[in-house]
Formats: structure tokens, sequence, C-alpha cells
């Protein structure tokens, strides 16, 4: 399994012949989404255009849009409504994921801005591979993400919405999140390649991709 990240919450976790792309950001955020093609398209926040450029999705893609449990091409997603910002579900709300792809456990936290409840953790109990937002608002600051992480025990954790270059939305950078996570001088990889075999067994480890 590759996975690699396009910039905000947008990631592309490929398997084989199948593609699962998160989050498809619009140009109006300041970045750029290349044209892609997908059997399957998770979205944490159906009404914004930063989470649901489907114009740049190619394809006949599996398209999720809010809670629930579904089945694709023996990939198993389960999506659990949370709060939007802090406001109550109705109308709007957001959506966090779990992905259970080749073996592995995936976490997408979408753009939450606090810890997991008790009824959202049981989803991402045993999670291997924690996509987490650390940019802060609307998002997790980089403390708030250090206390997920602690909650969930992923094996990796790869950061997501943060401020990188060309991005027009006022987030924090990444600096501040390994200085809480105590990382000096990190790996930046231009996408990520693993097996379930290989997933580590003692610490958590800590994964940059380059967007």
């Amino acid at each position: 399994m590759y996975i690699s990240w396009l910039g905000l919450n947008c990631f592309k976790i490929q398997s084989q012949n199948i593609v699962l792309i998160t989050d498809p950001f619009d140009p109006k955020t300041g970045l750029k989404l290349p044209r892609l093609q997908a059997d399957i398209v998770t979205v944490s926040q159906k009404d914004s255009p930063e989470f649901n450029n489907m114009a740049k999705i190619s394809g006949e893609s599996f398209l999720i849009t809010g809670p629930g449990e579904y089945e694709r091409k023996q990939i198993h997603i389960q999506g659990i409504a949370d709060k939007l910002n802090g406001q109550p579900l109705q109308p709007d709300f957001s959506t966090l994921y779990y992905f259970e792809v080749e073996d592995i456990g995936i976490g997408h936290l979408g753009s939450i801005n606090h810890p997991l409840t008790n009824e959202q953790l049981e989803v991402f109990e045993g999670t291997d591979i924690l996509l987490v937002p650390i940019g802060g608002k609307p998002a997790l600051t980089a403390e708030k993400a250090a206390e997920v992480i602690s909650q969930i025990e992923p094996r990796i954790v790869i950061p997501m919405y943060y401020k990188i270059p060309g991005l027009k939305i006022p987030l924090n950078p990444l600096d501040k999140f390994l200085q809480v996570m105590g990382i000096k001088s990190p790996e930046i990889l231009p996408k990520y390649k693993i097996q379930k075999r290989d997933l580590p067994q003692e610490e958590t480890e800590i994964i940059i991709l380059q967007a």
C-alpha cells in the first residue's frame, strides 16, 4: 500500500489496483489539486468546497459523504458523525472515517477540533495509521493533536491540515507539532509504502509526507 499526501486533508491511498482519495480540495484554498482517478472518495464535510472538489476526480468513483458502514472492493469503511467547528450536528456536520486496507486500520480525523468521545474512540480502536489535523483553528492544535494521539495510540501518525507554501487558509506550520512531539530532524517522504508486517511494534512513529 502507498500513501501520498496532496495537502490539507487530501490523501491518495493506493492498494494494488484500488485508489482511495480523501477530501479533494478546491483551488480557492491556494493549492493546486492534480486531476485524479479514484475508485473510492470520502468527504468529511460535504457542503464545503475545501473538502469536496469532485470536479478533479475522474472515473466512476464510489462517493461517501457521511456516516455509515461501507464495503467496496474489499475495503471496509466506517464513517462516524462529529460536530462541525463545535456546533451541533444539524444542519452541517463533519464525518470522521476509519478504513481497513490490506488488513491495516487507517483513521482519518477530518477537521476534528477536540478529543475523541468514547463512542468515537470505539470506532478508532486498533488504528494502525492515524491521519490527524495539526494546524489549529478550525481543527486540532498541535497540543490537542498530541492528546488525541495518546487516546488512540496508533503505530504510525501522519500529520495533515497544516500550513504549506501557497495555502491561503491561516493554519499553523508543521514545526509546532514536531516540537510538541519531540522530533528534531524528521525525514520527509514523497510517499509512504507500508505493509502489515512492517508496522512498528513498540513506539509510535511520526511520518512526514511532502505535498
